[in-house]
């Protein structure tokens, strides 16, 4: 998945995450670098969380060599990211600036 130089420099910036798609890449990025990994090597899924019929948040899965997976939840109500690294620990709680507008 190779994303544009563009959508890079808009995404690298907590400030200017506002879409889905922006916080989808800023996920991705982040997750790669937590463990040295190649961003256009590496997949990354996602599954929306669900509570009463109603997305509530998203989960991010990067899926990494030798069966690694690195992950995030957005929790859509307090718009909020947290940051799991590949052995379950949370290593960053990042308060998004702006509601994010699904795409």
């Amino acid at each position: 998945m190779l994303q544009s130089v563009d959508a890079v420099q808009r995404t690298e910036s907590l400030s200017e995450i506002r879409t889905l798609e922006q916080l989808r890449h800023f996920v991705h990025v982040q997750l790669c670098r937590r463990e040295n990994l190649l961003e256009y090597q590496f997949p990354m899924t996602e599954l929306e969380i669900q509570q009463s019929g109603r997305r509530c948040g998203v989960q991010f899965l990067l899926h990494g060599p030798r069966s690694v997976r690195l992950a995030a939840v957005w929790a859509e109500a307090v718009n909020e990211l947290l940051l799991y690294d590949a052995t379950g620990h949370r290593f960053n709680r990042i308060r998004l600036p702006h509601r994010i507008v699904s795409c």
